[in-house]
């Protein structure tokens, strides 16, 4: 079975893979932190539907609004886009799906996933944590 190419309509409505990368890291930080969408909105003068749709990627955070919410999530507005590709190097030809991070990150367990993976320090482990999920996700396909 093929899959029709994306029309123009459908690639404009669809997040820009950098707003979704945004909208990860601030999903993430304020749940680290323990912050509410509420309180987050609040502290910035929005309503917590505005914050949603920037965690999702949906709304584009403007360079001020970034700054302020970097300031409430006591975090370095360079911290909303560590993880992305620098666009001042050549790519290195692996294609990262933000999509799928985005998507693993929206989830509660991918993000506890996600920050308590980096406390595991002993590399074997790490990889068999890894090799147990894609064998798990091999056996779900």
């Amino acid at each position: 079975m093929t899959v029709a190419p994306e029309s123009p309509a459908e690639i404009e409505r669809s997040p820009n893979p950098v707003d979704l990368h945004v909208g990860a890291r601030i999903r993430m930080r304020r749940k680290i932190l323990g912050v509410s969408q509420e309180k987050l909105a609040e502290s910035l003068g929005l309503t917590f539907q505005q914050v949603q749709k920037y965690e999702r990627g949906a709304n584009r955070v403007s360079a001020s609004k970034l700054y302020e919410i970097a300031r409430s999530l006591q975090a370095p507005v360079a911290y909303f886009f560590e993880g992305l590709a620098d666009p001042s190097e050549p790519a290195d030809g692996e294609a990262r799906n933000d999509h799928q991070v985005h998507e693993f990150l929206m989830t509660p367990e991918g993000l506890e996933l996600a920050s308590l993976f980096p406390r595991l320090n002993r590399a074997p482990v790490r990889r068999r944590i890894l090799d147990l999920v894609r064998s798990m996700a091999e056996e779900e396909a």
